[in-house]
C-alpha cells in the first residue's frame, strides 16, 4: 500500500550549515538596515548530507504568517523564491544568495523535526514509521519548529529560537496509518504556531539590540 509507511520530517541542524571556521564566525558583523525586507524559508535535511527548501506551506497558517509579518520594523516578508534557490545546498551562503537577488535584508530559516515515542521511549532516526514497529499501536509524536535569524549581507546570526508541540491520541492508539499522519500533520501545525507566537518577544529582542545601531534605510 502506498500508506504503508509514514515519514517523519527531519529537521536541519542549524548551526551546522554555517561552514564558517569559528575565526570568521566571530568576524562576521550586523548589516542590515531597519526597517527590514525578511525572506523566511523552511528547510529540511537530504540524504547526500545537505538540505533542501520545503516549498509547499501545509503546517503555516496564513495567521502564524501574519505574526510574523506584521511586526515594527519588518517593512516587508516573502518566501524565498524556489526559482533562484540551488536544488543542493550545503550552507546558508546558498540560502543567501536568492535572498540577496530578492533585496531582502534578513533570512528567518527554520526547520521541523518530528520524533516518534512509544511510552517515553523515542524510535530513533527512523526512515520511515509503520505501525508494525509499534506495540499495540501506542505512540505519540513530538514535533519541533527550529529557527534561526540571519543577516543577508554579512551571514551573521542573529540568535535563534524555538518552540515544540506533542500530539497524542486520546484513545493513546494509531490504528491506521493515517491516524499516524494525522497526528504529525497536527503536532507539526502546532510546533508552528507556537513558534509565530513566540516571534514577536524573539523579533523585539532583535530590534531592541541592533536596530538603534543599524545602517538607515535609503530613501
Amino acid at each position: 500500500s502506498s500508506k504503508s509507511y509514514v515519514t517523519p520530517s527531519h529537521g536541519v541542524p542549524l548551526a551546522g550549515i554555517d561552514d564558517a571556521d569559528i575565526e570568521e564566525l566571530f568576524s562576521k558583523k550586523p548589516a542590515s538596515p531597519f526597517p527590514a525586507q525578511l525572506s523566511i524559508v523552511r528547510v529540511t535535511s537530504t540524504y547526500r548530507d545537505g538540505f533542501e527548501v520545503v516549498q509547499t506551506r501545509d503546517i503555516e497558517s496564513d495567521a502564524d504568517l501574519a505574526r510574523i509579518a506584521e511586526q515594527p520594523l519588518i517593512s516587508q516578508t516573502a518566501p524565498l523564491s524556489r526559482l533562484l534557490v540551488p536544488s543542493d545546498m550545503k550552507s546558508l551562503k546558498d540560502l543567501r544568495l536568492p535572498a540577496a537577488h530578492m533585496r531582502s535584508d534578513l533570512l528567518l530559516v527554520y526547520t521541523v523535526d518530528t520524533t516518534f515515542y512509544v511510552v517515553s521511549t523515542p524510535l530513533g532516526p527512523l526512515t520511515a514509521v509503520s505501525l508494525g514497529f509499534l506495540p499495540n499501536h501506542q505512540a505519540h509524536v513530538t514535533a519541533t519548529v527550529a529557527g534561526i535569524l540571519v543577516d543577508v549581507r554579512s551571514g551573521y546570526n542573529y540568535c535563534s529560537t524555538e518552540a515544540t508541540a506533542q500530539e497524542e491520541q486520546r484513545s493513546s492508539t494509531w490504528s491506521t496509518e493515517d491516524a499516524v499522519t494525522e497526528s504529525k500533520s497536527r503536532a507539526e501545525k502546532a510546533a508552528f504556531a507556537r513558534f509565530s507566537e513566540g516571534f514577536p518577544a524573539f523579533w523585539k529582542g532583535v530590534t531592541a539590540k541592533y536596530a538603534k545601531s543599524a545602517p538607515a534605510t535609503a530613501e
